[in-house]
């Protein structure tokens, strides 16, 4: 089983940033691919941004591209969310999510397809 917990969110004024961390437990950490999704009040859960088994290979909603970078550090089991240039439209409960796959190369942006999730932590945005 992998745990997952988020840490980093906050509030912050538009233009603002903000990095967020998951934690995740395990000795196989490597074998997940890794994502961040967000969910506003009332909104549907929104694909942000996944990761590779690597760290070589990222996918970016178009809504994020050019402000959010997302990395892993394998040998803190941690994957990073940062987040510059911060909207209005950021706000949301942001959420961690691992799955594992079995080759190197592949990033999922499907939520349905992950298995494990974090417990969510918020970001509010003012302007």
């Amino acid at each position: 089983q992998l745990q997952l917990v988020e840490s980093g969110g906050g509030l912050v004024q538009a233009g603002g940033s903000l990095r967020l961390s998951c934690a995740a437990s395990g000795r196989t950490f490597t074998m997940y691919a890794m994502g961040w999704f967000r969910q506003a009040p009332g909104k549907e859960r929104e694909f942000v941004a996944a990761i590779n088994r690597s760290g070589s290979n990222t996918v970016y909603a178009d809504s994020v591209k050019g402000r959010f970078t997302i990395s892993r550090d394998n040998a803190k089991n941690t994957v990073y969310l940062q987040m510059n240039s911060l909207k209005p439209e950021d706000t949301a409960g942001y959420y961690c999510a691992a799955v594992r796959v079995f080759t190197l190369p592949r990033v999922v942006v499907e939520a349905n397809e992950y298995d494990y999730w974090g417990q969510g932590t918020q970001v509010s945005v003012s302007s």
